[in-house]
């Protein structure tokens, strides 16, 4: 097991090995996060009671949202833990936690059978997870910033992106084959929803191997009490801590917007069938995860700004054209390309968003700096996205959410045209002259 920082002279194919390393166990957490919501669909009657179906998956969006406010703990622990021990050591142990989360919802009984204690075991798996993928977040953005050489930074860190996306893939992927291959929709319901949870604590264990032997990509030989400190972080660094916050702020809801909760929006409120709506956001998926590093290449030629400025104006001018066509279609391929605008859109954002974060902060406070108040972020706004869009329509109110929406990215807008453009002014360069 080999502990060595990668040079700085690496080759092209170093510096790929070392994004594959950080990116696979990436792809397995999220996959993990994201195969409940892909599966909420069919395990909401199982954990909660018999009602509504509206209410039961408000029920189980609550859990997710609440999964979401152990993210800034993550984000905390194991930014500092990167900052102080490495990144390695952030990374493994937090796949080793997402793991143990999945295999908990796994082998939960029923609501049925066990009565409360049913949501409660799940609550707590989803806590543990939402605590392993808060503190991935920062370290993978972080690492992946950290290996990838100058010039070519957006390009390889907008990978984190597409493992990001893959994760959802793979769990929409196996969604589709236990739907249309392996079993009916009644085994499916009662016991195959299961099945997925089992598949991600195993492939862990394949990230975890990886991991293992992963390289650094920064230096902890000379270790500085400051490494990874909040004090440190808020009082030398706060312009930077609030720059993260308004990145992130529009980014990241229009993201679940358009990923998590839609597959919830077109059987809900469009409604399409469940295998259906799961096709159409596996197809939508594949699309924009191969246009990160498309995105992530033009960054690295015209800047980060342009980009985060296009996605800001764009999104403020057609998100509430754009939903509210999707939810007034019965046409699968019309909403499948009302979608697929959303999601190009959304790529100005998604495919820079970490090596934008990383690149306002030095190597010892990094991490904690690019994880903590994107967690904090996401878990305020991010987590409850699905939440009050299911919120609003239950009360009859559903386009509330759109124009909530819109206001987010207003605000995110408002920071990309006063921030300067990170790419002239990145730590990670100046580190590397």
């Amino acid at each position: 097991m080999t502990t060595n920082q990668i040079p700085l002279n690496a080759s092209t194919s170093w510096r790929l090995k070392a994004i594959f390393t950080g990116s696979i166990g990436n792809l397995v957490e999220w996959y993990d996060w994201y195969a409940y919501a892909a599966f909420a669909l069919y395990f909401a009657p199982v954990f909660f009671p018999e009602g509504n179906s509206t209410v039961q998956l408000l029920n189980t969006a609550a859990v997710f949202a609440v999964g979401f406010l152990m993210r800034p703990i993550g984000g905390w622990l194991f930014g500092s833990i990167a900052d102080r021990q490495g990144r390695k050591a952030a990374m493994t142990l937090s796949v080793l936690l997402m793991s143990f989360g999945s295999l908990m919802i796994a082998c939960t009984p029923s609501y049925e059978s066990i009565g409360l204690f049913a949501p409660v075991m799940l609550l707590l798996a989803r806590l543990l997870q939402g605590l392993s993928v808060g503190g991935e977040y920062g370290t993978s953005a972080t690492y992946l910033s950290e290996v990838a050489a100058a010039g070519r930074r957006g390009f390889f860190s907008s990978f984190q992106y597409v493992t990001l996306i893959g994760g959802q893939l793979l769990a929409l992927g196996i969604q589709l084959l236990l739907q249309k291959v392996f079993l009916t929709p009644t085994e499916l319901a009662e016991w195959g929803w299961r099945i997925p949870f089992v598949i991600g604590a195993i492939l862990a264990l394949v990230a975890l191997y990886l991991r293992r032997n992963m390289h650094e990509s920064v230096s902890l030989e000379h270790k500085k009490k400051e490494r990874g400190s909040v004090i440190v972080l808020f009082s030398k660094h706060p312009k930077a801590v609030l720059t993260v916050v308004g990145l992130t702020l529009g980014g990241t809801i229009a993201f679940y917007t358009y990923t998590t909760y839609m597959q919830k929006f077109l059987v809900n409120t469009v409604k399409l069938s469940k295998e259906h709506s799961t096709l159409i956001s596996f197809s939508l998926m594949l699309i924009y995860a191969i246009l990160q590093p498309f995105f992530g290449w033009l960054s690295d030629k015209i800047g980060r700004k342009p980009l985060l400025i296009g996605f800001g104006v764009l999104g403020t001018l057609f998100t509430v054209p754009i939903l509210t066509a999707v939810s007034q279609t019965s046409s699968a391929w019309t909403a499948f390309f009302l979608i697929l605008a959303a999601l190009l859109i959304v790529s100005g954002y998604t495919s820079i968003n970490a090596v934008v974060k990383a690149e306002l902060f030095p190597a010892e406070v990094r991490a904690l700096g690019v994880g903590l108040p994107y967690a904090l972020t996401v878990a305020i706004f991010g987590g409850t996205a699905e939440y009050l869009a299911l919120y609003f329509k239950n009360a009859g109110h559903e386009p509330f959410y759109y124009w909530y929406v819109t206001a987010c990215i207003f605000v995110s807008l408002l920071v990309y045209i006063t921030s300067k453009d990170s790419r002239k002014t990145s730590f990670i360069d100046k580190e590397q002259l």
